[in-house]
């Protein structure tokens, strides 16, 4: 069985949109994106549920779309899961809206409603709904400050910070083994 096979399981759905207190990011650079990026915090859901140390690696893929693949560890199993999935911009490539698909023909809705435009350091991501929210970072920690804004940023959105799961990074006692 593959870790996230639903890997962000709104994507069963088919459901694509996005909340209406959310715009995806306009001037979006995808080459900027690509890359690995670490799951700080989440909302929880079955598809994750478990999970520990979570990163997302973006790349482009032949067809001009993007391959994803994400990675966690699963600490009930004691074993490392991924999920591949791919990706394709809805409206253009100058904004943070896209498709994605972990399952077969079904997408849903991947919204980059915030990014850290001068470095690209973090991103703040939804779904169709606000039952799904991730913060992502280029580094496996971040600071308090960008915690609270994460949460402040949110909840002005419409979303309940206080459903955020904090995803635990240290790993210094696992052995990857994909």
């Amino acid at each position: 069985m593959k870790f996230l096979v639903l890997s962000i399981s709104f994507l069963l759905c088919g459901c694509l949109g996005y909340p209406d207190t959310v715009r995806p990011v306009k001037e979006f650079e995808l080459e900027r994106y690509l890359g690995k990026w670490y799951e700080i915090a989440r909302f929880d859901h079955s598809f994750e549920r478990g999970l520990e140390s979570i990163t997302a690696d973006y790349s482009v893929r032949e067809d001009g779309g993007l391959s994803v693949r994400n990675c966690g560890y699963s600490v009930d199993k004691g074993k490392w899961r991924e999920s591949n999935g791919k990706a394709y911009f809805v409206e253009d490539e100058n904004t943070g809206y896209l498709k994605v698909s972990f399952f077969g023909p079904f997408y849903g809705s991947y919204v980059i409603f915030e990014i850290d435009k001068a470095e690209y350091k973090y991103a703040f991501v939804t779904s169709s709904s606000r039952s799904y929210v991730w913060f992502l970072a280029r580094t496996p920690t971040v600071s308090q400050e960008q915690k609270n804004k994460f949460k402040e940023t949110i909840k002005e959105k419409g979303f309940e910070p206080d459903n955020l799961i904090w995803v635990n990074h240290d790993t210094t006692t696992r052995t990857r083994d994909l």
